[in-house]
């Protein structure tokens, strides 16, 4: 009678690999399904980490119901800092549009600053050009309605979705990383403190800083007569988030257009504030706030500005150093397990049975004979 045949034409191993490839193929499948929504989860991870110690506080410690205090975060959410947020974004692109279209005012200034210094920079063709370069540009990394309200919509929807189940789901969640990730315990335990101390420091802290620089940046510049203050100080408030550079190059211009214009004392008073007040308040606030919220270096900040908004957009001003704050975290991880393994194998070695040479040499002489 001949043997049935096998209930799997695969090996164990040919269906473990096999499982593998399924795996990748369907996340991949995923990955690049939802690429489009990508902010909208890593904008719930950062709100989760930002609000995380609020929840704790009434859930955990005063007993209120998660439910409900999920909404009551959700809601304080949009209300003070998706909805501003965006809505500065949008004013932002706005008016960049509208000084792009119409180039009268920086041809202009332009004019001025060449009849001051005798010497001709520029052409009407080659600044409409760059600024339809940047408008295009800046477009492209800030959300605006020219993306869709529709898409707008389904990103916000789906961060707050998102946030909302993390937190009445929070133990299943935090489980789920530990169980998932690569990780050992101690280095998903440095992960997590880099992750709360860059969002801490990138979203409570800068935030904080820029809300600072810009609010003193406009009321400068109206102080002293410039036109559009407010728009002005806007730009500053995203400006401010690249360290040493970002203010300066808001008030800066400003006061070389008033200085190029005859108005000296106004250019005098808008370089005097931007130097003694905005610039010392930058370093006062960090100081403060580096003890309190969080720390990190202004070099890791000024790269990963520049990395994360290429990548993630207006986003990339928090997951921008959060990545370089990662790679600087597995990197020491690398070398700590590097460190560490060869003294596990040296300290197995020595735990190894040892015999002895002179039982070796009683038990073998019965043999010899």
């Amino acid at each position: 009678m001949p043997a049935a045949p096998p209930d799997n034409i695969y090996t164990p191993r040919q269906q473990y690999v096999l499982l593998i490839v399924c795996l990748v193929a369907l996340a991949t499948l995923i990955l690049l399904g939802l690429g489009s929504y990508t902010t909208a989860f890593l904008g719930a991870g950062i709100l989760f980490v930002v609000f995380r110690p609020w929840f704790n506080a009434l859930v955990h410690r005063r007993r209120w119901n998660r439910q409900v205090v999920s909404i009551g975060l959700l809601v304080f959410a949009f209300v003070v800092i998706i909805l501003p947020f965006s809505a500065l974004s949008l004013m932002l692109v706005d008016r960049i549009r509208h000084y792009g279209q119409d180039t009268s005012q920086i041809m202009a200034v332009l004019h001025t600053i060449e009849q001051k210094t005798g010497y001709r920079f520029s052409t009407e063709p080659n600044v409409r050009s760059l600024l339809q370069q940047s408008v295009s540009w800046i477009s492209q990394r800030l959300p605006s309605l020219a993306s869709g309200l529709l898409h707008f919509t389904v990103v916000i929807g789906l961060m707050l979705f998102t946030l909302y189940f993390m937190f009445t789901q929070e133990a299943g969640f935090l489980r789920g990383l530990r169980r998932y990730l690569p990780f050992r315990t101690n280095t998903l335990h440095e992960l997590g403190e880099s992750l709360r101390n860059t969002v801490n420091a990138n979203v409570l802290g800068q935030a904080l800083i820029s809300l600072v620089q810009a609010t003193l940046t406009g009321l400068a510049l109206w102080f002293f007569q410039v036109p559009d203050a407010l728009f002005w100080g806007v730009v500053a408030f995203f400006m401010a988030f690249i360290p040493v550079l970002g203010t300066p190059l808001v008030w800066g211009p400003a006061a070389i257009i008033k200085l190029t214009q005859g108005h000296t004392g106004q250019g005098v008073g808008i370089l005097i504030v931007g130097l003694v007040v905005i610039m010392n308040i930058d370093n006062l606030l960090r100081i403060v706030l580096a003890r309190r919220i969080g720390n990190i270096h202004p070099l890791i900040t000024l790269a990963g500005v520049v990395l994360g908004v290429e990548i993630f957009g207006i986003l990339g001003l928090v997951l921008g150093p959060l990545l370089l704050s990662y790679f600087i975290v597995l990197m020491q991880v690398f070398e700590r397990e590097n460190r560490l393994h060869p003294k596990l194998k040296a300290k197995r070695t020595h735990t190894l049975p040892h015999t002895d040479p002179a039982a070796d040499e009683n038990t073998a002489a019965p043999a010899a004979t």
